[in-house]
């Protein structure tokens, strides 16, 4: 078995965890790989049991076959992280070493626990769905994909912007707003979320359209099919704009013209046997819970 380790930083308190997390691979003889950047700072404060190689990113796909990538961090790692993986099909499987965490579920101190399962085959694959941004001017070169959502936002002025919307090439709504979400299932529980929209069971084949807050009180989230194509022309008073695909963010202006589809490939996530969606989703957002009294 070959797995990479990715995460982007080091803080002094996850040393245990870290060290332990290598020891157990070590343990149980897995040819591992380190994030080149992530290796340098380990050097110095983590002891390797056995050698590791370096992984510098997507290239090494071509040349290597990983079985697994393990990344250390919240979600906002594993949507790093994604950016190399692409459409390898590479499985996830995400430590959370941060606080929420609706994508990396492996507490940790199951760390040694996870590794175990993993090597007995003890776990499923889930399949997360991607969305993928047409531009008639270049954006983000060749990721210009995103797991959680897309979104235009102001960013010059305290003005609204209007956003025009279409769905298939049909009007569908100009939005007066401080900007636009468009969230895939696993989305739903990020930026959406905060801003009114529903959660949706990935799986579920669909898009959330979601305001920020809009001008007009009645305008509310919409949920459609994943096989439309939605796409948008904006205004405004200023001549930038913000154009986001998970955490990475570009400048754009009225020129731009944007649409976003379903992509091609998916993302592989690994759970383990015991951890699902609406466990994740009841234990982070404490549903079933009285804490009146606590």
């Amino acid at each position: 078995m070959q797995v990479i380790v990715f995460s982007k930083g080091l803080k002094d308190k996850d040393l245990p965890y870290v060290q332990e997390l290598f020891d157990t691979l070590a343990l149980f003889q897995i040819n591992t790989y380190v994030y080149g950047p992530y290796l340098e700072m380990l050097k110095g404060k983590i002891k390797f049991q056995r050698d590791v190689g370096v992984f510098e990113g997507y290239v090494d796909f071509s040349v290597k076959r990983f079985d697994y990538c393990i990344t250390l961090g919240g979600d906002g790692t594993i949507l790093e992280a994604i950016t190399h993986v692409r459409d390898s099909q590479t499985p996830i499987l995400g430590i959370n070493l941060g606080r929420l965490g609706f994508l990396a579920t492996i507490e940790k101190k199951l760390i040694r626990e996870a590794v175990t399962k993993l090597t007995r085959g003890m776990f499923h694959i889930e399949e997360r769905g991607t969305l993928y941004l047409e531009s008639n001017l270049p954006l983000f070169g060749d990721i210009n994909f995103a797991l959680n959502d897309f979104t235009i936002l102001k960013r010059d002025t305290s003005s609204m912007i209007i956003i025009h919307a279409f769905i298939n090439g049909a009007y569908l709504n100009s939005y007066w707003a401080d900007g636009i979400i468009v969230a895939t299932p696993t989305g739903s529980t990020g930026y959406s979320l905060s801003c009114g929209g529903p959660i949706i069971i990935p799986g579920s084949g669909n898009f959330i359209v979601t305001p920020v807050a809009p001008h007009n009180l009645n305008v509310r989230p919409i949920v459609m099919s994943d096989d439309a194509v939605v796409s948008f022309e904006i205004e405004g008073r200023a001549e930038n704009f913000l154009c986001t695909l998970d955490s990475r963010f570009e400048t754009i202006t009225a020129a731009h013209q944007l649409a976003v589809r379903k992509n091609d490939f998916s993302v592989r996530l690994v759970h383990l046997q015991d951890i699902g969606f609406l466990d994740t989703i009841r234990g982070k957002l404490n549903w079933g819970q009285d804490t009146r009294n606590d």
